[in-house]
């Protein structure tokens, strides 16, 4: 019995030990994680409190563990989710559909070796995919998203660069356009704008050149949401097809137009230059004095972009709506006058502003931002396209800064018998002749009551014979009447009191 109980023991044992082995050898035959794995980030949408991440498993069947983990789901909750085709700024079709998120756990698994339409897609075809993911808040409300990001070739990269947009027609509406790259080379385009209205979809574009040359449109952008302030755009070729990468994108010559709709493609929202029309920290002002009105000047600021080109912004009060005002660079300072080398935007009456990008003078030759900061010139501001010799602001710029623009003679009088002159090694000299050179630019700061101060070609009282070319408010005797000299002024010109013989003296006109 002793011996017969001993082999029974021994028999159960021997029948255990190969239970034991064989169920090890089943749990080795079950697939198995291989540690490769690539994670991918899902950004909140609809809800703030919701956003998570996608990790994409290999499998050493041959098949893929897909694990959505989202963080802020409610219990209760089941939450659609979903592959697509292309990035989640472009749009596209389901390509798998997912096993719906727990929202107890903000987890779903799926193990997946064939996309929807049957066509088998491995590990490294997933982690390649040009696609994206939703995530939807429930089976009857499929259009609200809780967390969306892009995979495989659409993955952000943390490499980006972002713009500012200036406002233009309404200073409650600005913000920036951010480029981030893709790591297949793409670029993400992000626009957030403050101060937009809900309901209105405004229309936005990258258009060729700088805001100050305007250009047309090279790429269509989404237009920006007026309820978020926000458009995406993924951006990988211009409108004509040319491929484009986000690197090329830095050095682009282009900028950025937010129109404030369809129906008003004429009002821009906001605006910047991108690319290599960047504005950079580097800038100098220069002052715009009056001249021919005292209630008019400003300033001159020159700004360097990112190609070494400069944007010239002019900015000056007491403008009068309606009226354009031709403006340009010239060489030389003010005082001694020269030719235009540089034509500038005209300045726009109602805001008194003109903004023009200048990487070259009139005749071609190329000038730098450094150039201009040297550069032996002035600007003259003139009065309107009709009436260029009537100069409102100017001022000195490059190497000529500190230079006075103008020469300045302050005019006073004595009784009815002459006129007292101060000023550019003037004291107190009465009825001076006086040498001007042409193309000069000269003021008399006139406080003569009683005795309008002329400019004319005869040396005689009265009103007749008024030399007018080049001149502004001639006949003041209280105010500053402005005399550029012409090329073609005669050699001897005079001024005189349009009442009294005795108060005169002689304008010798040289070159």
């Amino acid at each position: 019995m002793k011996k017969f109980l001993k082999l029974y023991f021994l028999s159960c044992l021997l029948l255990s030990s190969m239970t034991f082995f064989t169920g090890c050898s089943d749990d080795e035959a079950l697939p198995q994680l291989t540690g490769e794995s690539k994670q991918f980030v899902l950004f909140n949408k609809s809800n703030p409190s919701i956003s998570g991440t996608v990790t994409i498993s290999k499998r050493n069947d041959d098949a893929t563990l897909i694990t959505v983990q989202l963080n802020g789901t409610s219990a209760g909750g089941t939450h659609p989710a979903h592959i697509h085709a292309n990035s989640a700024a472009e749009g596209g079709a389901i390509a798998l559909d997912l096993s719906a998120v727990d929202g107890s756990t903000g987890k779903s698994e799926t193990v997946v070796k064939t996309l929807n339409n049957g066509s088998p897609i491995t590990y490294d075809q997933l982690i390649n995919l040009d696609g994206y993911v939703n995530v939807h808040l429930s089976v009857v409300d499929l259009e609200t998203l809780i967390a969306q990001g892009d995979i495989g070739i659409n993955e952000l990269t943390s490499t980006s660069k972002t713009y500012p947009l200036s406002a233009v027609s309404n200073t409650a509406i600005s913000g920036t356009a951010k480029f981030t790259k893709r790591v297949s080379g793409k670029t993400l385009v992000s626009i957030a704008l403050t101060g937009t209205t809900p309901g209105v979809s405004s229309i936005a574009h990258i258009h060729l050149n700088t805001v100050a040359q305007t250009g047309g449109v090279v790429v269509d952008l989404t237009p920006v949401n007026g309820s978020s302030g926000k458009s995406e755009t993924s951006v990988n070729k211009l409108n004509t097809g040319a491929a484009i990468t986000y690197d090329e994108l830095l050095i682009f010559n282009g900028y950025i137009n937010v129109h404030e709709s369809a129906t008003a493609i004429s009002t821009l929202i906001a605006q910047g230059d991108i690319g290599k029309n960047e504005l950079t920290n580097t800038s100098k002002t220069y002052t715009l004095s009056a001249v021919s009105n005292n209630a008019i000047s400003g300033t001159a600021k020159f700004t360097k972009r990112v190609s070494g080109e400069t944007l010239v912004s002019i900015s000056i009060t007491g403008t009068t709506a309606g009226v354009s005002s031709p403006a340009h660079i010239h060489l030389n300072t003010a005082a001694q006058g020269g030719p235009i080398a540089i034509d500038l935007t005209n300045i726009t009456g109602a805001t008194g502003k003109s903004e023009t990008s200048v990487n070259k003078l009139n005749n071609g030759t190329p000038i730098t931002y450094e150039e201009l900061l040297n550069f032996n010139g002035y600007i003259n501001v003139h009065q309107s396209a009709n009436n260029l010799a009537t100069i409102i602001a100017q001022g000195n710029i490059g190497s000529n800064t500190g230079n006075p623009t103008t020469v300045n003679y302050n005019v006073t009088n004595s009784g009815a018998t002459s006129y007292v002159f101060n000023g550019n090694g003037l004291t107190n000299s009465n009825n001076p002749n006086l040498t001007f050179q042409r193309g000069k630019t000269y003021t008399f700061t006139v406080n003569t009551p009683g005795h309008p101060f002329l400019i004319k070609s005869v040396q005689s009282t009265g009103t007749l014979n008024p030399f007018s070319d080049g001149v502004t408010n001639n006949g003041s005797s209280n105010g500053i009447i402005t005399f550029t000299v012409p090329s073609n002024a005669p050699n001897t010109l005079y001024y005189i009191c349009e009442f009294h013989s005795s108060m005169t003296g002689i304008i010798t006109i040289t070159n």
